[in-house]
Parts: C-alpha cells; sequence; structure tokens
C-alpha cells in the first residue's frame, strides 16, 4: 500500500476545490492538521455548520487519493465564529451572525429562500432565528407554521416562538393576520428595533432577517443600527427585477455590509403536468448581474407549484421534502451562503478582556 508524504497530501489537497468555498481547504485555512501512515489522517475544521453536508465531504477527500490505494482517515468539525459588522453597530447578546435576505422588488420569492435558507442551516446543525422585517406585510408566521403568541416572562421582553427548531418573531404574532399596518416611517423603525433587541435570542449561531422589498426607512435602519454580517440578495432573472435588485446590492455595499451572493429564483418554470421546463422570465440574469458586480452567484430555484403550496401549508420545501431535488437546492444555496460568509474578517472583540478605569 502507498504511503503519501504530508507535502504529496498537501498537493492532492490543493488541487481540489470544495464547491461551496470556492477554494481549496488548505487555501481557506481550514485543514488542522496532516499525519502521514496507515491510514493517514486529516483534520478538517469548516466556519459553517456541516451536520447533512459532513459524509459527503469525507468521501469527496477520500476520492482524492484512491488512485494512489492510500487509505485515509478524516475528521471533519465546524465552529461558527462572529463576523465583523459595520462600523457604528455592536454585535448583539447571543447573537453570532445577522443575514438579511433583501431583493429591491417584491414578488420574488425573498421570504420564500429566506425561510428554506434558515430551516436548511438547522438541518446543517447551527442554531437559527428568523427576524420579519416586513412590518406591513409580514409572512413568516404562516411559512413556519406558528400561531401562537410570543410570550413574556419578565413583562419586558419576548420569548420567541419556535418551530422546526427555528426561533422566530414577528410583528405577525402580535396583531390579526387580516389587520392592516396603518403606520407611518419611524413607528415601523421602531417596531424593528424592539423586535430586534426585546427578543430573547437563545445563543443563535445566525439569525436570518426577512427584509422587505425596496431600500426604504426599514433598510435604512438596518444598515445603520442593526449589526449586519452579510446579505443575500434575492431576484428573479427578469430584467425589471433585475433593476431594482442592483439598488439592494449597491445599498448594502454603501453601507459597507458584504453581499454574500445572488440567488435566483424563479429561473425556469417547470409544468405540474408535463415536467417540461420553460425560462419564462429569462435566463442567467441573476448570475450575470453576480459577475458583473464581483460578488457570489449561490445558485438559482425553478418556480414550481409546490414551493408555493408548501410555505402556504406553514411546511417549507426543506421540511415538506427534505429529500428532493428543490430542497436541495435550498441547502446548496444555504451552504454557499455561510461558507462565503466564513471567509469574511471575523470579530474578536467578545475575546477581549473588559477594561474599566477607576480613581482610587
Amino acid at each position: 500500500m502507498t504511503e503519501l508524504s504530508k507535502a504529496d497530501i498537501e498537493e492532492r489537497l490543493k488541487g481540489w476545490v470544495e464547491p461551496h468555498l470556492g477554494q481549496d481547504l488548505i487555501s481557506a485555512g481550514c485543514v488542522k492538521s496532516i499525519e502521514p501512515g496507515h491510514p493517514a489522517r486529516l483534520e478538517i475544521e469548516l466556519g459553517f455548520p456541516c451536520d447533512r453536508y459532513r459524509t459527503e465531504l469525507i468521501l469527496a477527500i477520500q476520492a482524492l487519493f484512491s488512485d494512489d490505494d492510500q487509505e485515509v482517515e478524516v475528521e471533519i468539525r465546524w465552529q461558527n465564529i462572529a463576523h465583523q459588522v459595520q462600523t457604528g453597530t455592536r454585535p448583539l447578546p447571543n447573537v453570532k451572525n445577522i443575514i438579511a435576505v433583501a431583493s429591491g422588488k417584491g414578488g420574488v420569492g425573498k421570504s420564500t429562500v429566506a425561510v428554506n435558507l434558515a430551516l436548511a442551516l438547522s438541518q446543517e446543525g447551527a442554531r437559527v432565528g428568523m427576524l420579519d422585517a416586513d412590518i406591513y406585510g409580514p409572512s413568516q408566521p404562516r411559512m413556519l407554521g406558528i400561531h401562537e403568541r410570543p410570550e413574556s416572562l419578565d413583562g419586558k421582553t419576548m420569548e420567541p416562538p419556535t418551530n422546526y427548531g427555528i426561533q422566530a418573531n414577528s410583528i405577525g404574532f402580535l396583531i390579526d393576520e387580516e389587520s392592516p399596518m396603518i403606520w407611518r416611517g419611524p413607528m415601523v423603525t421602531q417596531a424593528l428595533i424592539q423586535l430586534l433587541e426585546e427578543t430573547n435570542w437563545h445563543d443563535l449561531d445566525f439569525l436570518i432577517i426577512d427584509l422587505p422589498p425596496g431600500t426604504g426607512d426599514i433598510q435604512l435602519t438596518l444598515s445603520q443600527k442593526i449589526p449586519v454580517s452579510g446579505a443575500v440578495i434575492v431576484t428573479t432573472p427578469q430584467d425589471i427585477a433585475l433593476l431594482d435588485a442592483r439598488k439592494g446590492l449597491k445599498m448594502f455595499e454603501k453601507v459597507n455590509v458584504p453581499v454574500l451572493g445572488v440567488v435566483e429564483n424563479m429561473a425556469t418554470h417547470i409544468c405540474s403536468k408535463c415536467g417540461h421546463q420553460e425560462a419564462i422570465f429569462g435566463e442567467q440574469g441573476g448570475e450575470k448581474m453576480a459577475a458583473q458586480y464581483g460578488v457570489p452567484f449561490l445558485g438559482r430555484l425553478p418556480l414550481d407549484i409546490h414551493i408555493r403550496e408548501q410555505v402556504d401549508s406553514g411546511h417549507p420545501s426543506v421540511i415538506a421534502d427534505p429529500e428532493g431535488n428543490i430542497a436541495r437546492s435550498f441547502r446548496e444555496i444555504a451552504l454557499r451562503t455561510v461558507a462565503e460568509l466564513s471567509l469574511k474578517k471575523k470579530d474578536y472583540s467578545a475575546k477581549f478582556p473588559k477594561i474599566t478605569v477607576e480613581n482610587t
């Protein structure tokens, strides 16, 4: 049996690009130790959750050495740490990273992407929360199948309702589903801040914020007062949607929030009768936009009746059909999103000792 040296093993690892990170594991700083021998042993630490993905990754790494008849034992763990946020904001207690899911235009399926993104990350082992920031049109209560109001144990803060392992809060929990929110901008932004800061989030790896469409008061409040680690832009391939999606992308760039990538939703229509696919909104618009602005393209999703039916029933695709093609697409997008975040600058402020100066 062939025994490869440490240099040989490193060379093989450098020649394979991990599909979510977009680079090899050594360049990404994920290889913690290499021990040649029979078998060789590799210790890998990813900066994003991978409980479901772990087995697939181990097999992919072992396949790199199959031609040499080199047996390799691979240990994979993951650790999610806080990343830098925009200047003038401070990370929330018990929330490591906030990811905003945005679109410049309504009707592109942003909330559907957001809820399935959250659920996919939870299935990979992360502790995930969902904040529905659409005060005028909250949809996450229905999508998550949550109907109860948040409880308050101290009369000051709210305990987030939970379903499918997701901690959530939304103005939709506090009002009747059919009641209109006739509020002006200041009231809306204050409601968002209260939902965020007066919820007892419990040790979250990721808090997903489902933003309303546009670049108005809520988005401005988010960029100035809420510590966001990164943003995801959702669009359809249609030119009109792309015009508005570009505005959202540029807004995040101006306030120094990293854009983690672009999701192209409704890329093709799948006929429920015959399975025929047709690009009714155009082709590759989201991918071309991502290339134009130098941000990752996270993936595309179809216009499929099952996606709509599942979120309307409170059982999003990742829950309703976890092994189906659509759920796999959502999981791939989720992994690419947090893998991209793992490559961003870390926030080590929590590791510094707190120093106080007193007169004695």
